[in-house]
C-alpha cells in the first residue's frame, strides 16, 4: 500500500508532521523504526560513508595564531585567497573562541531540542520574521522530500532579542557565544577583504548593517539514513556563513564533481562563502554547493551562523574596483529583498540562487 501512488497523499502526511509541532525528534520520540515516506529522497545515490585520503582533496585548515603579526597576517590572507578560489570553504583554528565556550553552545542547542515536545511547541512558527523560532524545515511545502533534521533559530544581530525572550536552557551561552562570534566574523571579513587587494573594511561596510542569523540543527539517528538527507545539495544566501558542527560530522563539500567530507575538528570552525559574497566579487571567490548526510551513528547538532546584510532595500553588485575591460561584471544590481525573495520561493531545488541576477 505504502508503495501505491494512488492512495498516497503526500500534503496530508506534511501538514500531519507540521501541525505535531514536534519535529523530527518528535518521531523518534513515537517510536518509529522506518522513515516516513515525506522524508524519502527517491534520487538518493550516493555513499554515506564517503571519505578521502588524498591531500589534495581536503579542506583547508588555517591557523589565525598570531594575525596581528604582520608576517603571519601575510601569510594568513594569502591562505585564505587561495582557499575562497579554489575551495569556497575552509576551517579555522585559533580563531579566538574558546574550545569550552563551543561545546557549551553544542550542549545548549541539544538541551533545546530534548526538552518535553510540550515545551518546545510552544514556540513551533513558520513565522520566519519572529527572532526566536523552532521549525522543522524551512521549506517543507515547497521542496519534494523533507530534511531529517530540526532547527531553533535566533536573530542575534543587529537588533538581538532581550536575554529574558532566549529560551532558558541555551540563553547565557547563546549571547557569550553571538557576542564572540560577531569578533570572528569582523576578522574574517578583514581578511576576505584585504584578500581581494582591498582596504580591511570594505565588504564591512557593504554589509552595515550587519546580521547574525544563528540556526541550531538538531539530526536524531536516522533509522535508514541512506534513504534521507540531513540537508540537500545547497548554497547559502549569505556573505559567509561560519559552521560549528559536533563530532559526528556528515558536512560534504562539492569539489572537482565529488563530495568531500569536512572532517569534524574539535575546536575549529567551518568558513564557507555564501552567494551574496560571490556576487560582489564577481565569481573571484565562490559560494559552493555543499550537503549534510544522515546517519545511524548517534546525533548530529550543528550551528550554522549566516552573516548578512539585514537592509532590504540595499542595493549589491560586483565591485567596482574588481572590474576591468578583462573582468567585466557578471551579475547586474540587485537589492538584498529581490535577492532573498528569490532565496525563498525556489526551495531546496539543487540550482544556483545567483543564475537570474546575471547579466
Amino acid at each position: 500500500m505504502e508503495n501505491n501512488d494512488s492512495t498516497y497523499d503526500r500534503n496530508a502526511e506534511v501538514k500531519a508532521f507540521d501541525e505535531s509541532k514536534s519535529g523530527v525528534r518528535g518521531l523518534i520520540e513515537s517510536g518509529v523504526t522506518k522513515i516516513p515516506r515525506m522524508f524519502i529522497n527517491p534520487d538518493q545515490k550516493f555513499d554515506i560513508n564517503i571519505s578521502t585520503n588524498d591531500s589534495n582533496l581536503s579542506v583547508p585548515i588555517i591557523d589565525l595564531k598570531d594575525i596581528h603579526n604582520n608576517i603571519n597576517r601575510v601569510e594568513i590572507i594569502s591562505q585564505v585567497k587561495d582557499a575562497c578560489k579554489k575551495w569556497g570553504f575552509f576551517q579555522v583554528i585559533n580563531h579566538g573562541i574558546s574550545v569550552d565556550v563551543l561545546d557549551e553552545m553544542i550542549d545548549g542547542i541539544r538541551r533545546f531540542h530534548e526538552q518535553d515536545v510540550e515545551v518546545r511547541k510552544k514556540i513551533y512558527t513558520r513565522d520566519f520574521k519572529k527572532k526566536i523560532i523552532y521549525y522543522s524545515n524551512s521549506t517543507l511545502y515547497k521542496d519534494k522530500f523533507a530534511l531529517w533534521r530540526d532547527t531553533v533559530g535566533c536573530s542575534m544581530a543587529p537588533d538581538p532579542p532581550k536575554p529574558e525572550e532566549l529560551p532558558q536552557v541555551f540563553r547565557d551561552i547563546m549571547i557569550e557565544y553571538s557576542k564572540k562570534l560577531m569578533e570572528l566574523g569582523s576578522t574574517i571579513l578583514e581578511l576576505l577583504s584585504e584578500a581581494l587587494g582591498l582596504d580591511p573594511s570594505y565588504i564591512k561596510e557593504m554589509m552595515c548593517p550587519e546580521s547574525l542569523f544563528i540556526q541550531g540543527h538538531y539530526s536524531p539517528p536516522s533509522p535508514q539514513p541512506e534513504l534521507t538527507m540531513g540537508t540537500t545539495k545547497h548554497t547559502d544566501s549569505s556573505f559567509i556563513t561560519i559552521v560549528l558542527q559536533n563530532h559526528l560530522g556528515g558536512l560534504q563539500v562539492l569539489h572537482q564533481n565529488q563530495w568531500v567530507t569536512v572532517p569534524p575538528v574539535h575546536g575549529a570552525l567551518v568558513v564557507n562563502i555564501g552567494d551574496l559574497l560571490q556576487l560582489i566579487t564577481n565569481d573571484k571567490f565562490v559560494s559552493v554547493y555543499h550537503r549534510v548526510v544522515s546517519s545511524d551513528k548517534g546525533i548530529r547538532i550543528s550551528l550554522a551562523n549566516f552573516f548578512s546584510n539585514s537592509d532590504s532595500s540595499k542595493v549589491l553588485g560586483p565591485i567596482k574596483e574588481l572590474l576591468s575591460e578583462e573582468n567585466p561584471p557578471i551579475y547586474r544590481e540587485i537589492s538584498i529583498a529581490e535577492f532573498m525573495a528569490h532565496h525563498f520561493n525556489k526551495g531546496h531545488d539543487g540550482n544556483s540562487i545567483l543564475e537570474p541576477f546575471k547579466l
